[in-house]
């Protein structure tokens, strides 16, 4: 998978080189370019921001540094594009994180991640002008996407957890995928506990069951958890 990040920071995505998708970068499953929208300005103070027209509090993100740099990212893209307005489904899906998209889900992620090209633009301030959205659209398919009902400082911390959520799904990333089909959210249930050596640490036990060799048992009480975690932590997860 292609994966282009537009950022004024691109240095918070260092984290990216450590780790699973460190190494999944190194065998060349994941192809990761940053890009510092700084770059795409023109006056020596390198703006990306400006006041907002109706007034109001803050500032919103210009719409040349945006454009100038989604040009080339969306030029590079290898895939033809032959749909109307250029967006074609197998070409790249450009991604904002922003309080007003759909909320990421692991659902999503499993979706974006057979993707062949994610673009995410880390939005600042109080926000990009619509126009980039607007005029993306016209060439690529746009998705805003928020991770839920909070608000962050800019658009890093979002793209960051929705790499590291898909980037795990790629197949060959994660060592032992069978591990991916047991983990909270996929069945649509929170995980079961865990447990490992010893079999008793400061008094409290592992449950015998986990220790008995009954498969099918463990398999039974693992969902029996599964259903009782989700009840008591999660009940909107079970609501038909």
């Amino acid at each position: 998978m292609r994966i282009d990040i537009v950022t004024i920071f691109p240095e918070f995505f260092d984290v990216l080189d450590i780790s699973l998708l460190g190494k999944a970068r190194q065998s060349g499953i994941i192809d990761l370019g940053v890009h510092n929208l700084r770059d795409a300005t023109t006056d020596r103070h390198r703006t990306v921001d400006d006041t907002p027209y109706g007034g109001g509090a803050g500032m919103v993100m210009k719409p040349e540094p945006w454009g100038e740099t989604l040009d080339g990212i969306l030029a590079s893209d290898s895939e033809p594009t032959d749909a109307p307005g250029g967006t074609s489904e197998d070409g790249p899906l450009v991604i904002f994180p922003s309080p007003a998209g759909d909320v990421f889900t692991q659902a999503m992620a499993r979706e974006l991640s057979a993707e062949k090209h994610l673009v995410f633009g880390c939005g600042r301030y109080e926000g990009i002008d619509q126009r980039v959205f607007d005029h993306t659209a016209t060439r690529a398919r746009v998705r805003l996407v928020s991770l839920g009902d909070y608000v962050l400082n800019g658009g890093e911390v979002a793209v960051m957890a929705m790499i590291e959520a898909i980037g795990r799904l790629i197949p060959g990333v994660v060592g032992n995928p069978h591990s991916l089909v047991e983990e909270s959210h996929e069945d649509g249930l929170l995980e079961a506990p865990s447990y490992t050596k010893p079999a008793s640490w400061r008094g409290l036990e592992v449950p015998p069951i986990l220790l008995s060799g009954n498969h099918g048992a463990i398999a039974a009480w693992r969902r029996e958890q599964q259903l009782e975690r989700t009840r008591r932590v999660r009940p909107d997860l079970l609501q038909p």
